[in-house]
């Protein structure tokens, strides 16, 4: 995949945490890490706290945390765990204009 190509295109991302455990400050570097390098200026990030709305949770039917959605492009895709294994991280965000 040619990222320049999808400079259009963002991801539309949802990162949900449980408050500041260890995993969840950990997920959040590794993303921020990962996006800031590979997917620069073309993606969106929302950060969910459970603890403060539980209902978002439910709705999304989230059962382990952290839990990072991948909203858009379609389809969705959901990445558990601190995403640590950053190459399993970026291969599952990544996506091709027939995705789109």
């Amino acid at each position: 995949m040619n990222i320049k190509k999808t400079r259009n295109n963002k991801l539309v991302l949802s990162l949900y945490v449980a408050g500041k455990t260890i995993k969840s400050i950990a997920a959040l570097k590794n993303l921020n890490f990962i996006c800031n390098g590979v997917f620069k200026g073309i993606y969106k990030l929302e950060v969910i706290d459970i603890l403060k709305n539980p209902k978002l949770a439910r709705i999304n039917q989230i059962l382990a945390i952290p839990t990072l959605i991948r909203n858009l492009p379609l389809p969705r895709k959901n990445i558990i765990g601190d995403l640590s294994n950053r190459e399993l991280v970026i291969a599952k965000l990544k996506y091709n204009e027939n995705s789109l």
